[in-house]
């Protein structure tokens, strides 16, 4: 018996899209200039004259790009964190010289 594939909502095809173009570094900026653009741009999903359905795609827009640029910043934290760490624990391995300074007078 074959398995069917679950189709996903629109929402989230977007979302995932949205996801890897700002993982790609060729696309990233391209992708916050458009984000930011798409924010100012009067052409929206929803218009801004509508007061609150007109802030609410943008809002959404805005906690994504956030969200994501967070979670980017957060992987590469972690990332540096555990170089440092083995590049800490290389060096103890080292042996060190302890040496008594003497004045000269």
């Amino acid at each position: 018996m074959k398995q069917q594939p679950q189709k996903k909502h629109l929402s989230t095809v977007l979302h995932d899209l949205y996801r890897q173009a700002l993982k790609h570094t060729k696309y990233r900026w391209v992708v916050i200039f458009g984000t930011l653009l798409y924010l100012v741009s009067p052409l929206d999903i929803s218009p801004d004259v509508f007061p609150v359905l007109g802030w609410i795609d943008d809002g959404i827009v805005v906690s994504l790009l956030v969200s994501e640029i967070g979670q980017m910043m957060a992987e590469q934290l972690k990332r540096k964190k555990s170089t440092n760490t083995a590049t800490d624990t290389a060096t103890d391995t080292v042996p060190t010289i302890t040496v008594d300074a003497v004045p000269l007078s």
